[in-house]
């Protein structure tokens, strides 16, 4: 993409951050960039680092080592004049339970010194944007969760931020809930709004994100956008069959480029393609050949869930 040709088009940059508790070593030399305008997801399973790197980024955790730049600037040196320019959605709800819907609004707009007038002017605008005019005098314990959601993320508009973080927005929400937000999110993207989004939810980081850097146990283990990374590990179709053999060399001899890889899943064996029913198909006569017993057989489409079980061995839910 044409703007990431210039250094003065990267959001964020990290080059080699580290992040060490009592010795335990959270992130390890983690290193890329977060350009205008897109939506770059951080995507691994609990505990891979996603949510440390993110606190870093807004100050909330200081860094071991490395560097981390918003904007140009180091957070170290210049943590206050970033935070004036980034909206944050935290993994927890952390409004004011027994505060209106309105109220919470106008509370959060006092930390950035707004007027009366000017609040109560984009209090009105989060509350027309995330569908919650009608709520704007509920308290805040009586509302639903995707609703408390959508105010939280509405919240973090209110200083109209250049970079929006968001720390696992929909964890918790039913799929209803999840989708709302993903509107609302689409919304903000479609205005040049850059973010940064932080998932364990495969749909997530297809729905809303540009580029993905897959993170396990601390590390960036590759980078690339959705497509591109399904198509370069491993293709459009997964083939799953429950095998009663554990020579697989003899099963995929002469199978020529129908299969573009493989990887054991227990009793299972993944067999990733981009001609599924031709694979299918000669999966079929080969076993019969070799007297190979099928317990279970599958075709579906590949997922982002195939890339990462690919990349480490392990599922996103590990």
């Amino acid at each position: 993409m044409e703007k990431r040709d210039s250094e003065n088009n990267i959001v964020i940059d990290i080059n080699e951050l580290v992040k060490n508790f009592e010795g335990f070593e959270a992130v390890r030399g983690v290193t890329f960039s977060v350009y205008a305008g897109e939506c770059l997801g951080l995507l691994g399973p609990n505990g891979a680092g996603k949510t440390t790197i993110v606190k870093m980024i807004y100050d909330f955790s200081p860094i071991t080592a490395g560097e981390l730049r918003v904007f140009g600037e180091s957070i170290v040196d210049s943590a206050r004049r970033i935070k004036a320019r980034i909206g944050i959605v935290p993994q927890e709800d952390n409004l004011d339970p027994e505060l209106t819907v309105l109220e919470n609004l106008l509370v959060y707009a006092g930390y950035f010194r707004m007027n009366r007038r000017l609040a109560a002017e984009r209090a009105q605008e989060i509350l027309d944007f995330m569908d919650l005019s009608e709520k704007a005098d509920a308290i805040v314990n009586n509302l639903s969760g995707g609703m408390k959601r959508r105010l939280t993320l509405g919240r973090a508009l209110l200083n109209r931020p250049e970079l929006l973080i968001l720390d696992e927005p929909t964890t918790g929400l039913d799929p209803y809930a999840r989708h709302m937000l993903w509107q609302r999110l689409r919304k903000l993207k479609d205005t040049g709004t850059t973010m940064l989004l932080t998932t364990h939810y495969l749909e997530e980081a297809s729905q809303l994100c540009d580029r993905l850097v897959i993170l396990h146990r601390g590390k960036v283990i590759e980078t690339g956008g959705p497509q591109e990374l399904m198509d370069r590990y491993v293709g459009k179709e997964v083939l799953e069959m429950g095998l009663s053999t554990d020579d697989l060399s003899a099963l995929m001899e002469n199978s020529g480029d129908l299969i573009k890889d493989h990887q054991k899943l227990g009793d299972y064996v993944l067999f990733f393609t981009n001609a599924g029913e031709e694979l299918s198909e000669f999966m079929s006569v080969k076993t019969k050949s070799l007297d190979v017993q099928v317990n279970y057989r599958r075709l579906r489409p590949s997922t982002l869930e195939d890339v990462f079980f690919k990349l480490t061995g392990e599922s996103l839910g590990d």
